[in-house]
């Protein structure tokens, strides 16, 4: 039998955390492809083979709710939505960076 070493409250630490937000279909992948620039909707579903707009959606909003991307409406012909890093967002990059370096 293992034993779990661990408090309840350190079950939700920091680390745990980016993890979990960054965790998911699509959103590893969404994220490295903000980090270029603005993203938008279409591009996404053309740029990650085998996604649909539900899961893509999906990510998005979860990623938006957890202030890692900010959605903007562009108020140009023709009107459309990007989706760019937020501050927060921003701040994880080097943390992301890091765990691709552990790859290789």
């Amino acid at each position: 039998m293992t034993t779990n070493n661990f408090s309840q409250g350190d079950a939700s630490c920091p680390a745990e955390n980016i993890l979990k937000q960054l965790s998911g279909k699509w959103k590893p992948q969404i994220f490295r492809l903000a980090l270029e620039g603005p993203v938008r909707f279409n591009s996404l579903l053309r740029q990650l083979p085998g996604s649909n707009k539900q899961s893509v959606a999906t990510a998005l909003k979860e990623m938006e709710e957890a202030d890692i991307l900010v959605k903007t409406i562009v108020h140009e012909k023709p009107l459309h939505i990007e989706y760019t890093l937020s501050e927060r967002g921003q701040a994880m990059v080097s943390v992301f960076r890091s765990m691709e370096g552990f790859l290789n």
